[in-house]
């Protein structure tokens, strides 16, 4: 079986054709600038098939970015499949399903409805998505489509771990609470911990840290996530690449008011100049940090420094949520990555069981055990497969 995984943001398009049985990627690439000029990005993962890398095309809107994926998954010469009618199913990411979902579902006019009315929840992505999915029922009729959504997996945490302290009515009328996000990365991750461990996911307590430059914490216990860092937006919890996570609301009455700033104004100073990048003054990659870091800049090793600390608290946190811990992963750009900074992030954790491997943590990117063997804590790096993720959902609910 072929599935099409499709994550469609407001001027790009990611893409992969991949079985999701074997987890052979056939074709990935992206879209980008659609609506501008164009420009696409084709790599088959075929031996003797020929890469297209930023190729100028033009792509007025997503259906036309659609178009051109098809043609070169198609092509005579680069193609990865005879025809299109290879394609089985389409397989979304959409941001934000709200209340309405706790699991991945196949797309009807209900649950375009039900995403529509999630915009207000997530302005900036849920109407890309929409855009993706109809582009794709335009140029792709009859082919049957699935929505995996990025918050389904944190709807099972309890009423005490997603609820405000606000005015209750603003959760019953206005659906203000927390909601969690990269829920298709924490779901992978930890299945793929209990898979590592040899145990059901029924019977661990797992801490998932998706880190990178957005970055989520989740609590999972019994397979099911009990609490997660991200809240009603994905602004909330660790600062990450450029937003600044949890703070003080009262520094925003402040500052607005000092520097007769407007709630947009303001938010978008959170979301975009703040972070690690806003407190170094030097970027929102980590690896630019490291280096600057080590040649003496300060402000680039305090940011470092307080992310660590945010993750190290969080695990902290959700092992005393859970009652205790049997492992804890690191998954995502940094969390793959970052030989040190997983390395920080682990030590003075000895009191909850943990004790790392040095020699084992030295490496990037491969799935592994990364703690000593006596240590009561597993530590794990697994590298996150959300398209593998959203093409497996997809195939079970399409065979």
């Amino acid at each position: 079986m072929n599935v099409l995984v499709i994550n469609a943001g407001s001027s790009s398009l990611k893409y992969q054709l991949m079985d999701p049985d074997t987890g052979i990627v056939l074709a990935k690439g992206l879209c980008e600038r659609i609506g501008i000029d164009g420009k696409f990005t084709y790599k088959p993962q075929v031996e003797g098939k020929e890469a297209l890398k930023a190729v100028d095309v033009s792509m007025p809107t997503h259906s036309e970015a659609i178009q051109t994926v098809l043609s070169a998954l198609v092509d005579r010469k680069n193609g990865v499949i005879g025809s299109m009618k290879e394609i089985d199913a389409v397989g979304h990411r959409v941001v934000h399903g709200g209340e309405a979902f706790n699991q991945s579902v196949r797309i009807t006019d209900e649950v375009m409805k039900a995403i529509e009315d999630c915009i207000p929840l997530a302005p900036l992505h849920n109407p890309a998505n929409i855009t993706g999915i109809r582009a794709c029922e335009k140029v792709m009729p009859g082919v049957p489509m699935v929505a995996v959504f990025d918050t389904a997996f944190h709807q099972t945490m309890p009423a005490k771990a997603f609820t405000y302290a606000l005015p209750y009515e603003y959760y019953k009328n206005d659906k203000v609470r927390r909601y969690g996000f990269h829920g298709t990365s924490h779901k992978y991750v930890s299945g793929r911990a209990a898979a590592m461990l040899k145990k059901p996911a029924e019977e661990l307590k797992i801490i998932t840290c998706h880190l990178g430059n957005g970055s989520s914490v989740t609590a999972v216990d019994g397979g099911k996530s009990v609490d997660t860092s991200m809240g009603f937006t994905p602004l909330a919890g660790l600062p990450m690449g450029t937003r600044s996570g949890d703070l003080d609301a009262g520094i925003l009455q402040f500052l607005m008011n000092k520097y007769k700033l407007s709630i947009d104004e303001m938010l978008n100073i959170l979301n975009k100049k703040s972070g690690v990048e806003g407190v170094s003054g030097v970027s929102s990659d980590f690896r630019d940090l490291e280096e600057a870091a080590e040649k003496g800049n300060e402000r680039a090793a305090l940011a470092v420094d307080m992310f660590n600390y945010g993750v190290k608290k969080l695990i902290g946190a959700y092992a005393a949520a859970m009652g205790g811990v049997d492992a804890i992963v690191f998954t995502a750009g940094v969390g793959e990555n970052s030989v040190s900074q997983r390395l920080e992030i682990a030590s003075g954790l000895e009191f909850m069981g943990v004790k790392m491997d040095a020699a084992a943590n030295n490496c990037r990117g491969r799935e592994t055990v990364i703690s000593a063997a006596d240590s009561k804590v597993k530590v794990l790096l697994i590298p996150t497969d959300e398209e593998l993720m959203i093409a497996r959902d997809t195939a079970a609910l399409c065979k």
